[in-house]
């Protein structure tokens, strides 16, 4: 069992920049890849970013790349989302999701995943 705790999460105009956090419980953090994910109102949950178990490689939701890293610490048990040059579209719950894996793989589909945070607010004003 993981569990999943978002943070990080605010209103910030547009250009502006913010750092999400995913605090997970556990001691099999490093054994999960990790994703986030977002939902903005009336639409579905898509893939935004996603990392591997070790970090070593990344992969990206074509309209976050080059604005959006994600990254992750093992040994603090977290991934991070920073996100810069944000946009109104950018506006919606930020969701970060852990998948249990022996391998070290990319994981982009929603439906992989089973651990899910409670979600952060992420607004951007115009």
């Amino acid at each position: 069992q993981v569990q999943l705790v978002e943070s990080g999460g605010g209103l910030v105009q547009a250009g502006g920049s913010l750092r999400l956090s995913c605090a997970a419980s556990g001691r099999t953090f490093s054994s999960n890849a990790m994703g986030w994910f977002r939902q903005a109102p009336g639409k579905e949950r898509e893939f935004v970013a996603a990392i591997t178990r070790s970090g070593g490689s990344t992969y990206y939701a074509d309209f976050v790349k080059g604005r959006f890293t994600i990254s992750r610490d093992n040994a603090k048990n977290t991934v991070y989302l920073k996100m810069n040059s944000l946009k109104p579209e950018d506006t919606a719950v930020y969701y970060c999701a852990a998948h249990s894996t022996a391998y070290y793989i990319i994981v982009t589909q929603l439906e992989k995943y089973s651990y899910w945070g409670q979600g952060t607010q992420v607004t951007v004003s115009s």
